[in-house]
This record gives C-alpha cells, structure tokens and sequence, in this order.
C-alpha cells in the first residue's frame, strides 16, 4: 500500500527527481506554415534538375540546388488535429509543435510523435481491505489525456504504464481510506457516497499524474462488492441491518399514531380512559401497527376487571 506525504503525491514525487532530473515544460517550437515554402522547395528542385543537365556550366549550381531541396524536405513535418510533435535536437528539448497542419522547422530536429486525445483506461479487479479491515473486490475507469507533451516524453519512462501504475495505486488507497458501507449517516462510505468517492479519487489520481503532464478528465469505479470469501456473511449483516432500521421506522410511525389516536379520543365524548384502559390500548394499537402480519381480532366480551 502506498504511503502519500502531507505534500500531496504529485508533489512528493517531483520533489525525489533531484537536480539531475529536473521536470520539462511544454514551449512552442519554432516552425513556419510549410505550405508556401513547400512550393518554393519544388520550385528550386525543378531548377536545380534543369541545370544539372545543362550543357552551358550550370551544373554546379544544379547541385548545389539539389543539396538545398534535399535538406530543405527532410524539415518538413504534417501534424494530425490533437496530436503534436516533440522537436529534440541534439539531445536537448527544443520545443512542441501542437497545432494541426504542414509545417516547417529545422531539419536536424528528431520529431516524436505524442497523442493528445482522449483516452481511457479500465483498471482491473483488485482486492483490497477497506477501512473498516473487509476484504472487497473494486475496479475504476479514468478518462485522461496529454496537455503536456514535454512532460509526458521526458519525465517519465512510459506515460501509459505510468497512468495504469498509478491508478492502481490511487484506487487501493482509496478503498482503505472508506468503508465499504455504513449505516450511519455522518460516514462516507464507498457504496452510499458515490459523489464524494468520485471526487477523492480524481482529485487524488490528477496529483499524481500532473509529474506526467496528464490531465484526469473523469474517475469513476466500475465495480464494487465484498470478496468471494466474505460476501456471504456480508449479505446477512446488510439484510439484519435494513430489518432493524425498517422496525426503526415502523415503531417511530407507530408511536406517533398511537399518541395521535390518545389525543383524538381525549378531545371527544366518545370515551372516558383511566390509566389502566389506556395501557391497554396503546399495547394493542402497538401490537397492531408494528406487526409483521395481518392481527386476527379477539371479541372480548368481559371486561379488563374480571
């Protein structure tokens, strides 16, 4: 089980990196749009051919034309719509290119390709103990993407693993911070505070994963329930538990019915009650009103005296 310092986890873990292992931020690539210079490129190729086969001395300059387009294709780069490149020359970071098109940059620049869409990730089944020491099977989708590509590509090893890594991690400390369910109404709860557990995790997971430059979108669990070994016991404790609170339920209505029925006749004529005739009315009213079956009545044609 992971332990998280008072820092926050994000923060924990970018405080290890060191100064050898300073975090990146994301910066605009120096690039111009490529689509006139592409032109102008295929203009230079066409003339340079044309002088290499002329007969009157151009050839040098035919080559020389030649060298230029031929450096001058390898800096063009197509960006997808939510992809970016990451422009690395010799070794050092130099720059996002994050906007879609044909572009033109450097042409010793190295270009790796980074996604920026949206993507999911399915945790599977794991068990864990909640707070409460019970063993439960819980399992959480995240909806993420990349915002920083610097980050994602030079801060981490693989920004995926990292991702399925630490979800895993955010989702068994957050079954250990909760029960699984409680009755009482002041105690979150993993299955009666669906809200509250939505936010925690998230809220745990972006911190977490912002070392990666990754934005958590939405954290949500996809399955929850006891273990195998327990779930059966677990089941007849839910099924004790909602029996009290129903007679919980059905004395507070019984009560309240019967001190309203007491008060109707003591407003009328009707009927006079001593003490001892009115114990015996509020037993039976009681006996009526919170018993699981229908009473069968009793005639009785004496008196409460003999």
């Amino acid at each position: 089980m992971s332990v998280i310092s008072d820092r926050g986890p994000a923060e924990s873990l970018e405080g290890k990196l060191g100064p050898s292992g300073q975090t990146h931020e994301q910066r605009p690539a120096w690039a111009i749009p490529g689509l006139a210079l592409a032109i102008l490129v295929w203009v230079v190729f066409g003339a340079g051919v044309g002088l290499l086969f002329d007969g009157d001395g151009g050839t040098v300059v035919g080559i020389v034309l030649l060298v230029i387009f031929g450096l001058a294709v390898g800096g063009f780069v197509v960006v997808q719509p939510n992809e970016a490149r990451v422009l690395i020359l010799f070794g050092r970071y130099n720059g996002s290119i994050t906007n879609a098109g044909l572009w033109w940059c450097n042409p010793f620049n190295k270009r790796k390709k980074v996604s920026r869409r949206v993507r999911n990730f399915q945790s599977d089944r794991i068990k864990v103990n909640d707070a409460s020491g019970n063993p439960i099977e819980i399992a959480a989708v995240v909806v993420w993407r990349i915002v920083d590509t610097a980050r994602a590509m030079f801060d981490v090893a693989d920004h995926e693993q990292f991702v399925t890594v630490q979800s895993e991690t955010s989702l068994r400390h957050l079954a250990s911070e909760y029960p699984y369910d409680d009755y009482k109404p002041e105690t979150t709860s993993l299955r009666g505070n669906v809200d509250e557990v939505r936010g925690a995790l998230q809220t745990e997971l972006q911190e977490r994963l912002h070392l990666a430059g990754i934005e958590v979108l939405e954290a949500r669990l996809t399955h929850l329930a006891y273990a195998p070994e327990i779930a059966e016991v677990m089941l007849r404790r839910q099924q004790a538990e909602a029996i009290l609170a129903a007679r919980r339920t059905m004395v507070a209505g019984a009560v309240g019915i019967v001190q309203m029925a007491l008060a109707e006749l003591a407003g009328s004529d009707l009927v006079d009650l001593d003490p001892e005739r009115k114990a015996a009315m509020v037993s039976n009213l009681m006996v009526v009103l919170s018993g699981d079956h229908a009473p069968t009545p009793v005639l009785n044609t004496g008196t409460l005296y003999n």
